[in-house]
């Protein structure tokens, strides 16, 4: 007996070592509906992966209480893309999820795409991940598993590259994290600030995982001498190499710009906020409503406080939209699972249904109407979620811009690509 006790605890404790996913939503009320999210919680990007959690409880909880159980499990993608493929096989595999939140990082998301969604015709929806590759990728194309809640990153670059050339700079030298993200981003950015006047004079890759230092790159990419640095990464990588930028004294002869991976608060806190502000950068962004202050008046009611942070909304709608999916295929007495979940993400999500917004009373009035059999248009804290073909939708861009005191970080406007 005793040694069966012993080995009860030993397998119990094992079990929780083990495990890196957690899960949130769940009740008593009936059996809930699994959905997987692939988040960022160590690496480059682990600055963001708490308040995407944050944003999934949320999702999961409105959900719950409006009448659809929702469990969402969690795993950690470290930012970067082995780790991250095995975590989805997890999730689809033994967690036998009905679809994929994430990721985060393009260079992850598009080989789980390849390699776990799509051959195992799980839905993908990403809440960040803003490569252009992902709107062609040659693994979806005629399969329809890969969508996402954040506008591709052509509308971005655009009006980045726009904006910089507005604002004067005529010599553009750009570091950036070589994956799909980083080098699609670069060429929107050129494109755009070559037509608009600019040059770019040097661009210079790094790799996803942080480096201690860029002190070569940096030297490389002055050399050009830029009147303007474009910073294309992470927060961990760009706070080592901004750090050293101000170290070596580039800043008397260069200015800053930044984009949506390096909209970040530990940036200014680690280099002093005083050295950033007044700098601006870009991120996709919601052009306002209903649904936006629902958002942010249930996350500041929750947790106290909103981070300035990029794609917390959109994850919020990508736990949504998967699970009104799964809930509409459930009333419609299909099995739910993630072909029946990808055949009603439009129907959730895209006109010409009945629009319901987010927020508990909001998601209770569209699982309602799903139970009655009416198709519904849910509009997003991120936007409205109008799937287009390739599973892409639009948004505005917004102007953001580092500030010396606390939140760091403020909205300066929004732009039409």
């Amino acid at each position: 007996m005793l040694r069966m006790k012993k080995l009860f605890l030993l397998l119990l404790v094992v079990g929780l070592l083990c495990s890196s996913l957690v899960w949130a939503g769940a009740t008593k009320e009936g059996k809930a509906v699994k959905i997987g999210a692939l988040l960022p919680l160590t690496g480059a990007l682990a600055e963001f992966g708490k308040g995407f959690r944050l944003s999934g409880d949320l999702a999961a909880e409105q959900l719950t209480a409006a009448g659809f159980p929702v469990e969402v499990r969690y795993a950690d993608t470290e930012t970067s893309a082995i780790p991250g493929v095995e975590a989805a096989r997890t999730l689809v595999n033994v967690e036998r999820v009905v679809a994929l939140i994430g990721a985060a990082a393009s260079g992850v998301s598009i080989p789980v795409a390849e390699t776990v969604a799509i051959p195992n015709q799980i839905p993908q929806i990403s809440y960040a991940s803003t490569s252009n590759l992902i709107t062609i990728l040659p693994a979806d194309q005629g399969k329809d598993f890969f969508f996402r809640t954040v506008a591709a990153d052509w509308l971005q670059g655009k009006v980045l590259g726009r904006e910089t050339a507005k604002a004067g700079a005529k010599r553009a030298a750009v570091m950036y994290v070589n994956n799909p993200y980083g080098q699609g981003l670069l060429e929107d950015f050129r494109a755009s600030f070559e037509a608009g006047g600019g040059k770019v004079v040097a661009a210079v890759p790094h790799d996803e995982k942080p480096s201690p230092t860029y002190v070569s790159e940096l030297r490389q990419l002055m050399q050009s001498n830029p009147d303007v640095m474009l910073s294309i990464s992470y927060p961990a990588h760009a706070t080592v190499y901004l750090k050293e930028f101000f170290e070596a004294g580039y800043q008397k002869r260069t200015q800053l710009v930044f984009c949506d991976g390096t909209k970040s608060i530990e940036i200014p806190k680690a280099l002093g906020a005083k050295n950033l502000a007044g700098y601006f950068g870009t991120a996709a962004a919601p052009a306002g409503g209903v649904s936006v202050e629902n958002f942010k008046r249930d996350f500041l009611a929750k947790y106290g406080e909103i981070p300035p942070l990029p794609y917390l909304d959109t994850t919020y709608d990508a736990v949504v939209v998967a699970a009104l999916a799964a809930a509409a295929a459930q009333y419609a007495g299909k099995p739910v699972n993630g072909v029946n979940v990808r055949d009603m993400l439009r129907k959730v999500s895209n006109p010409p249904g009945e629009v319901v917004v987010a927020g508990e009373d909001g998601l209770t009035k569209a699982i309602e109407l799903l139970k009655a059999g009416k198709d519904i248009n849910y509009e997003g804290a991120g936007g409205a979620q109008d799937f287009d073909e390739n599973g892409d939708v639009i948004s505005p861009v917004e102007i953001w811009q580092f500030i010396e005191n606390e939140p760091y970080i403020e909205t300066v406007r929004l732009e039409t690509p």
